[in-house]
C-alpha cells in the first residue's frame, strides 16, 4: 500500500481528469489556432477551461491566462511589473517566499532598492512594518498567501488595504500556488493586481499553470512569438493539459467546502496522534494554517534520514519545499526562528483528495517506530 503525504509538492492526477486528457489528445488535437473546424473546437475546450479556472477565484475568464506552471506565472507577473524600474523604486516580498519569488528578487538587487518582510515564530508578516516600509517609490509588493512549507495563511484582506491607504499606484502580486482550491480567495473584493496559481498541486496535470491579471492592466511578455494567450505567453498552447487543468478545477468548484472541511479534519486528526504517541516534537504550522499542511520537527532525529524510514514503507513525505530540497540551509525555517536541534528533524506532511482517515493509525505507527529507532541509533552514536 502507498500512502502519498507530499501533496504540496505535487499531485497525483485524478481519474476524471485523466479521461478528459485522454479525450483530449484523441478528439481534440487540433492547433486551437488554426482558422478550420479542428481548431475552433479546441478553442472552445480552451475558453472552458479558462471559465473553470477563473471560477475558483471570483474572477473574469478574461483575466485568466494558462502559463506553463506557477513559476512561470511569478516571472511573468513580477518582471512585468518591474518593466519600468529604475534605481529610485524599491520593492517588497517577505523572507518566506517561494524560490520562484525570492530569487527574483534576489536578481534585481543591484537595480533598485529590495526590501524584505521578516516574519514571527508562525510566519506571518508585521502589518504595521508593512505598512512602514511602503513609501511614495514602492512600486511592486509580492507576498505569497500560503507558505508551501508551513502553511501560514497572510491575511490579503489587511495587507491590500495597508498598501492602498500608503500608495494607490503600489501594484500587489500574490503567489496562491499552495492557496489555490484550499483557502477562498475573491479577487474582485480583495484588490490584488496578479495572482498566479498551478494545475498540478490540485490534481491536474503538470506544466501548466494560470496568472490572474486585473482588469485594465497591462502586462508585458517575458516570451514572444505567434502571440497566444492575447500576447502575453507566446507559444502553441498544452492543449491537453488545459483541458485537464480545467476538469480538474470543475470537480474542486463542485465539491470545495466539503474536500477542504475534510482536509482540515484529516489534519487536525494526523497532529492530534502525533503528540499523542511521540515525544520531544514541534509543530511549525499555525493552528489557523491551510487545511492540507502539517509541518513537524523531531528532536534528534535528522530529517532526511526520517523521509527515507517512511519512504522504505511506502510512505512518502518531505523535508520541505521539492524546489529546495538541493539546499543545506532551510530559509523558511529559518525565518521562523526554529532552533537548529529541531530544525534539522524536520519533515512536511502534506495531504490532498486521495488521502483517508484509514491511513492514519498506520503512518502514525510508523513514524513512531522510526523516530524511536532512529534516536536509539543516533544515542548510540
Amino acid at each position: 500500500m502507498i500512502i502519498y503525504l507530499d501533496n504540496s509538492a505535487t499531485t497525483k492526477v485524478r481519474d476524471e481528469v485523466l479521461k478528459e486528457i485522454v479525450d483530449s489528445n484523441e478528439n481534440y488535437y487540433g492547433n486551437p489556432s488554426s482558422l478550420h473546424r479542428m481548431g475552433l473546437l479546441v478553442e472552445k475546450k480552451i475558453d472552458e477551461a479558462r471559465k473553470s479556472s477563473a471560477k475558483l477565484i471570483c474572477a473574469k475568464p478574461e483575466e485568466i491566462y494558462f502559463t506553463g506552471g506557477g513559476t512561470e506565472s511569478n516571472n511573468i507577473a513580477i518582471f512585468s511589473h518591474l518593466s519600468n524600474l529604475n534605481k529610485n523604486n524599491n520593492v517588497i516580498t517577505t523572507k518566506i517566499e517561494h524560490p520562484s519569488v525570492y530569487n527574483v528578487f534576489k536578481q534585481i538587487e543591484e537595480k533598485c532598492l529590495v526590501k524584505y518582510l521578516d516574519t514571527d515564530e508562525n510566519g506571518r508578516i508585521n502589518i504595521q512594518k508593512l505598512y512602514d516600509m511602503v513609501d511614495e517609490n514602492t512600486i511592486l509588493i509580492s507576498i505569497m498567501h500560503v507558505n508551501n512549507e508551513i502553511g501560514t495563511v497572510q491575511e490579503l484582506n489587511k495587507i491590500t488595504e495597508i498598501i492602498k491607504r500608503k500608495n494607490t499606484n503600489t501594484k500587489l502580486h500574490v503567489d496562491a500556488v499552495q492557496s489555490y482550491g484550499k483557502i477562498k480567495i475573491d479577487v474582485h473584493k480583495v484588490p490584488i493586481d496578479t495572482l498566479s496559481f498551478s494545475s498540478h498541486k490540485i490534481h491536474g496535470p503538470k506544466g501548466v499553470g494560470g496568472l490572474y491579471v486585473c482588469s485594465g492592466l497591462n502586462i508585458a511578455p517575458l516570451i514572444y512569438g505567434g502571440g497566444q494567450e492575447r500576447g502575453i505567453r507566446s507559444g502553441t498552447e498544452n492543449t491537453t493539459g488545459i483541458i485537464g487543468f480545467g476538469k480538474a478545477c470543475e470537480l474542486l468548484y463542485e465539491s470545495f467546502n466539503q474536500e477542504v472541511d475534510r482536509l482540515y479534519d484529516l489534519k487536525d486528526t494526523y497532529m492530534k496522534r502525533l503528540e499523542e504517541e511521540v515525544k520531544d516534537i514541534k509543530f511549525n504550522n499555525p493552528k489557523d494554517g491551510a487545511p492540507h499542511i502539517i509541518n513537524v520537527s523531531f528532536k534528534n532525529v535528522p530529517g532526511e534520514v526520517l523521509v527515507h524510514y517512511l519512504e522504505d514503507k511506502d510512505i512518502y513525505v518531505s523535508t520541505g519545499s521539492a524546489c529546495s530540497s538541493k539546499s543545506r540551509d532551510n530559509r523558511i525555517l529559518d525565518a521562523i526562528n526554529l532552533s537548529k536541534e529541531y530544525q534539522e528533524g524536520t519533515i512536511r506532511i502534506s495531504l490532498g483528495h486521495f488521502n483517508t482517515f484509514d491511513e492514519v493509525e498506520y503512518v502514525i505507527e510508523i513514524i513512531k517506530q522510526s523516530v524511536k529507532d532512529i534516536r536509539n541509533i543516533t544515542k548510540r552514536g
